[in-house]
Order: structure tokens, then C-alpha cells, then sequence
């Protein structure tokens, strides 16, 4: 494969031979820190009005969000203004990738990273607790009042809960006074497991990065954007316009068909389910959607085949698995909460587990390294460890990790959950779905980041829900919404490619570090002031009715039904042990197969993700990009490659830029937007 080396900043679009190729070794300067929070403002302000008043379109939750990457499309065009009048203020491409990445941050916690999960979870349970639902019963008693605007003990109507869903009444106020508690409460476990994000990236930024050298796809286009700062030609490539050219097109013409219905629309998206109606392909077919996203195929082409080929290859053996199950009448209970059928959720979660634990084996030589440090030791060969440019030193990063654990871990027992609960909750979130995640977006170079289980359902493998108790239960609602219902936006992803980010550019890792903690902050505040402003002024039954009223709704309703019967879901009971184990052992052997044999197609990444929403959304991209990826390899080689690749990146940009310019329009003329392909 290519190994690209003609720009600075450029990356191997395969394997990343050429990583982190300039020195870290100068602090963020003042005013980049400046417009880097300019930037993670604004950006929270047009996730917030594009995703929860537009609501058709997301430009925040991808794991490359749209909006960041009109936020450094922006600091260019100001940059190249500044440096036409004078080049002593004009930004170098490390401080236009800091501002990148605080818009980066910005976007995912203003966006279902936190806030939008957040801020309708702490009025839901009053809104729409009635009698039939029997929530006030199972959950009232059980709320501490410091964690939600509203009383606990009230079963009656509260105006904070039903002017939030219904506007307020003439000449009445945001009741901020009983937001400011529970917001602060929250707060403070946010900080938590978003440090223990942070310290995660400090420990494995090495491993990744140096030793096993990921590609960090998303990475790419940022660095290529930044170049031009120092002079790059990537601008100047007529493959890369002719890319952009094709989205604005076809987006184009959608949005002129939104506005005059006489001008044709440009469909994007099939669901086989509509032409297939016959058992059991009918049942085998649902939720395979043929979508075409050019964002995701130009993305998905920078990835290796064995990658591409395992994704979408996986993805349909399981609904040929459910036309099977089907037509022998096997009883096939959904995975609670989460898209795919209980016995592919089940073989996903054997297949985090392995790959969690192939992940620590591989990484034992650089862990030990790290552990000495965090005991002030120096390395097995008797040198001085140096992690002076990480995000934090190790020690930090190793204490800090087990003290932000340990923190949120208190924090939920102070709130009611069972210790051993709340350590299993942080444990299999941070250090297996977590560490999971920032494999599939860091290897694997997926767009969004999206889980099939969650760590209760770990817990199921060994005994029913009810058994936890409704306090528990109570607490599992608020902590699964917030942090594992819905992982899109999953800030350690964020951190990740961050981190990778700094090592193209001459800024030390440490700075860079505190540039998003920056950008974390003021995005967080703009984004909470906004979600809790607008619905008092809009009413939140006229704004997403995902993040107002599905995300959580649907936790609260499917905890309670565990919690009322001692009675299993048909044919769980037998799936859940089973195919847990036939997703170990599944695993086992594809990452034996792939150690051994170079020529091995099949990746176990594809494996584990192949149920997940993420999957469902960009499997057939997947399936595009690999033939066109497979087709240029084999006739052009390495060098055909090459060429193409400015075009593929091109339908990135054009995609998003037309994302975000439909946000643009709606808020300055009201103009209707398209909807886009991801979602």
C-alpha cells in the first residue's frame, strides 16, 4: 500500500507509516486558544438549531462531524484573509487543527455526547409518568430530588416538566433556579468518566499510534485541510472540486425539490423490506437499507478491503442467519433497546470481550511501560520512561483513571446504586464497549459509533433484571440514557483521533490537551443554556422527538417492564449464554486466523460491529466503496490509487458542506433542508 509523504501533515491511507512526522514541541498560543472556543461555541449553537429545532439534520453526533469541519473550512478562508494582509497574525496549520478539534469536542457534547441526552432526561420521567405506565410508582421514591428540576414526591403536574414540553405561559421566566442543581449534580459526574476518557487516551495514544501504527481515518481529512496553511496543493487538485461537485449536485436538487415540488427529486435510500414480502426473507430483510452516503463512501474508500469486505459481509450473514431462524420457527426476541435480533446482540457482546482482552494482550509490553512510570520506575531496560508529550504523564493518566472511576463510582452511590453495580457499569462501558468504539472509529474508521448492548445486559447472562431492585433499576435508567443508550458522539473516539491529530502538527500534546478540555467546557455551557432555553420558548413536543422524548422514554418504559415480571423473554433465556459463547469462540478464531495468515479476508472488527445501528446505516456504502477500492487496486495499483483519492475526499467535503450550508439556510431564511443520509 502507498505511503504518502509529499505534504507534512499528509497520513499512509492504508497503514499510517508516516505518523506523527513533525515535532511536538510548542505550547497552543493565546489567540488560537481564543478562536478555538469561538469556534466550540458557535459550533454548539448550530449542532443545537440544526439537530433539535431542524432536527433533519445531523451535523454533530458523527464521530467526523460536519460542523467541524465547516468550522476549519472557515479558519482557512480567514486565515488565507489575515495572511493577504499581513503574515504576522495568520495561524500555522497546529493551530488551525486545534481549533478543528475544539469544534470536534464541541460538536459531540453539545450533541448526543451528553447534552441532548441530558437535558430531556431529567424532566421525562415527571412529563410522562401516568397511571398506565405505573412509572410514578416504580421510579418516584427512588429519584433523588438533587438530580432532577422537579419534586420526586410530587406525583402532581409540575410547570417545570409540563412548560418545558409546552412553552411557557405569557410573561413567565426559564425557571433556571430549579434547573441550576440538578445541572451542577450532573455535571460533576460528567467531568468524571469524561477525565477517565482523557486518561484512557493518554495510556493507548502510544500504543495506537507508534507501535501498532492504526490508520485514523478520520484523521485524514483535517490534516489535508490544515496543509494548505503551510502551503499544501491540496486545494489545487481538480479531482478533489470534481468530487465535491457530485454531492452539491444531487443535495442541490433535493433542496431546490423541497422548495419548487416540480423539480425531480433525487431518492438515496431503499429498504428491501418495501419489495420483499414473502417468509422469511421478509423478516430476514428488515433493517437492510440500501443508502447511499458519498461522505461515507469517500471515508470507507481509505480503508483497507479486509476492513470493507468484513463489514458489510458480516452485516448480511445475520439477517441470512434470521431468514434461517425464521424458516424453522425459532422464536427470535429483539435485543432489548438496541436494533438487531437478542442472538446477534449476545455475539456481538462475546466478540467486545475478546477483542478487549486482544487488545490489553497486545498491548501488555507498552502497559508495563506505563505502569512503572505511574510508580515512578524506570523501563525493564533501565531507561527513563519519557511521556512528556502525552495528553498527560502517566502517572497522572494511570491515577487520575482509577480516581475518576473510582469518583463517578462514588458519585452513583451516593445517588442510590449498589456499589459493585456502579463498577460494573464504568468498568464494561469505559474498558470494553468504550475501548471498542475507539477501535471501530480509529481502525476501522466508522463514521458513527454505535454499540448493541449495554452492561446490564452483561448482568442478565447470571440473573433476571428485577433482581436488582427498583433503586437500582432506577439509577441504571439515568446512567444507561446518558452515557450507553445511544453511544453517537462517544467523546474518547474524539480524544483518540485528537490526539493523533497533535502528532502532525508542531503543538505539544499537553497544550493540545487543554485546548479541549477548553472547548469541552464552553461548548457544554452553550449547548445546556440553549437545550434548556429553547423548549420553554419552542416546546419540546415541536423539537426532535428523538432526543426529547424517544432516547429516554424508551429506557424508562423497557426497565419497567423488567422490572414488574420475574417472567424471561421468550427464547432469551437459552440465546443469551449461548450465543454469547459462540460470539467468543467466533472471535477467538477469526483473531487467530488473522495473526496467522496475512492473506486471512475476514477482520473481527466487522464481526462485532454487524448488528449495530452504524452497520445497518453504512453497510452497503461499505459494500460500494470496496468494490471501488478492490477494482482500483487491482487494475491501477498503488499508484491509481493515489491519484483517485483527492476525489473521494472531495465527496466528503461536498456532502458535508452541504449539510452544514442547509443548517445556514434554514436559520437565515428558513429555507426547508434535506434530509442526509446518516442518522
Amino acid at each position: 500500500m502507498p505511503n504518502e509523504t509529499t505534504t507534512p501533515t499528509r497520513i499512509d491511507p492504508v497503514d499510517s507509516a508516516s505518523l506523527d512526522t513533525a515535532p511536538a514541541r510548542l505550547p497552543v498560543r493565546a489567540r488560537t486558544l481564543i478562536a478555538g472556543a469561538i469556534a466550540a461555541g458557535l459550533t454548539a449553537v448550530l449542532v443545537t438549531q440544526a439537530e433539535m429545532v431542524l432536527s433533519t439534520v445531523r451535523i454533530g453526533f458523527l464521530q467526523f462531524p460536519p460542523v467541524a469541519v465547516a468550522m476549519l473550512m472557515i479558519a482557512v478562508a480567514v486565515n488565507r484573509g489575515i495572511k493577504g494582509l499581513t503574515t504576522r497574525f495568520g495561524f500555522t496549520s497546529g493551530d488551525l487543527l486545534v481549533i478543528y478539534c475544539m469544534a470536534l469536542v464541541g460538536a459531540m457534547v453539545s450533541s448526543h455526547g451528553v447534552v441532548q441526552k441530558l437535558v430531556p432526561l431529567l424532566v421525562i420521567p415527571k412529563y410522562y409518568a401516568n397511571p398506565q405506565n405505573g412509572w410514578h410508582a416504580l421510579y418516584d421514591q427512588y429519584i433523588p430530588k438533587a438530580l432532577v428540576p422537579y419534586d420526586p414526591a410530587n406525583p402532581n403536574k409540575q410547570s417545570v416538566a409540563e412548560d418545558y414540553y409546552h412553552t411557557l405561559p405569557p410573561g413567565a421566566s426559564v425557571p433556571w433556579s430549579a434547573w441550576a442543581t440538578p445541572l451542577l449534580a450532573w455535571s460533576v459526574l460528567i467531568a468524571l468518566v469524561l477525565f477517565s476518557f482523557l486518561c484512557v487516551t493518554a495510556i493507548l495514544r502510544r500504543q495506537w499510534v507508534d507501535n501498532e501504527k492504526l490508520s485514523f481515518p478520520l484523521a485524514q481529512l483535517p490534516l489535508e485541510i490544515a496543509g494548505d496553511a503551510d502551503g499544501s496543493s491540496f486545494f489545487k487538485s481538480r479531482l478533489l472540486w470534481a468530487g465535491v461537485a457530485v454531492p452539491v449536485l444531487v443535495f442541490g436538487m433535493k433542496a431546490l425539490h423541497l422548495v419548487q415540488p416540480t423539480i425531480p427529486d433525487v431518492t438515496l435510500q431503499w429498504w428491501l423490506a418495501d419489495f420483499v414480502s414473502q417468509p422469511p426473507w421478509n423478516i430476514a430483510a428488515q433493517q437492510v437499507g440500501f443508502i447511499i452516503s458519498f461522505a461515507a463512501i469517500g471515508f470507507f474508500f481509505l480503508l483497507p478491503t479486509d476492513i470493507l469486505f468484513s463489514i458489510w459481509f458480516f452485516f448480511l450473514l445475520t439477517r441470512l442467519e434470521v431468514a434461517v431462524g425464521t424458516s424453522y420457527n425459532i422464536d427470535l426476541p429483539g435485543m432489548p433497546q438496541f436494533p438487531p435480533p437478542l442472538f446477534v446482540g449476545y455475539q456481538a457482546m462475546g466478540a467486545y470481550f475478546v477483542l478487549a482482552a486482544a487488545f490489553l494482550y497486545s498491548a501488555r509490553v507498552h502497559l508495563r511501560m506505563v505502569w512503572a512510570a505511574a510508580l515512578g520506575r524506570r523501563a525493564a531496560d533501565g531507561t527513563v520512561i519519557d511521556d512528556s508529550d502525552e495528553f498527560l504523564s502517566y502517572r497522572v493518566a494511570v491515577w487520575g483513571l482509577l480516581a475518576s472511576i473510582g469518583g463517578a463510582a462514588l458519585w452513583l452511590w451516593w445517588a442510590g446504586m449498589s456499589p459493585w453495580l456502579a463498577v460494573m457499569e464504568l468498568g464494561i462501558g469505559i474498558f470494553v464497549i468504550g475501548v471498542v468504539m475507539a477501535r471501530s472509529t480509529a481502525e476501522a474508521g466508522m463514521l458513527m459509533t454505535e454499540t448493541t448492548f449495554r452492561p446490564i445486559n452483561v448482568y442478565q447472562l447470571f440473573a433476571p433484571m428485577h433482581t436488582l431492585g427498583h433503586q437500582n433499576l432506577t439509577l441504571l435508567v439515568f446512567f444507561d440514557s446518558l452515557f450507553l443508550r445511544d453511544q453517537r458522539g462517544l467523546l474518547l473516539c474524539g480524544f483518540l483521533d485528537s490526539a493523533r491529530i497533535a502528532g502532525g502538527t508542531r503543538v505539544k500534546r499537553r497544550s493540545f490537551a487543554g485546548a479541549l478540555v477548553l472547548g469541552i467546557v464552553v461548548a457544554f455551557a452553550v449547548a445546556v443554556f440553549f437545550n434548556v432555553t429553547l423548549p420553554y420558548h419552542i416546546g419540546a413536543l415541536k423539537m426532535d422527538s428523538w432526543m426529547e422524548q424517544g432516547n429516554s422514554r424508551y429506557t424508562f418504559d423497557d426497565t419497567s417492564a423488567f422490572a414488574t415480571t420475574t417472567a424471561p423473554i421468550s427464547g432469551a433465556a437459552w440465546q443469551r449464554p449461548t450465543f454469547f459463547g459462540v460470539g467468543v469462540i467466533v472471535t477467538i478464531v477469526l483473531t487467530a486466523m488473522r495473526a496467522l495468515f496475512f492473506w486471512w479476508p475476514l477482520h473481527p472488527l466487522g464481526y462485532a460491529l454487524a448488528g449495530s445501528w452504524s452497520t445497518v446505516q453504512f453497510w452497503f456504502p461499505c459494500f460500494i466503496a470496496w468494490m471501488l477500492k478492490s477494482l482500483c487496486m487491482r487494475y491501477g495499483g498503488a499508484g491509481a490509487y493515489i491519484k483517485v483519492r483527492p476525489l473521494f475526499l472531495g465527496l466528503v467535503l461536498g456532502e458535508f458542506g452541504m449539510a452544514v450550508l442547509a443548517v445556514i439556510l434554514y436559520l437565515l431564511f428558513r429555507l426547508p433542508a434535506p434530509a442526509f443520509p446518516w442518522g
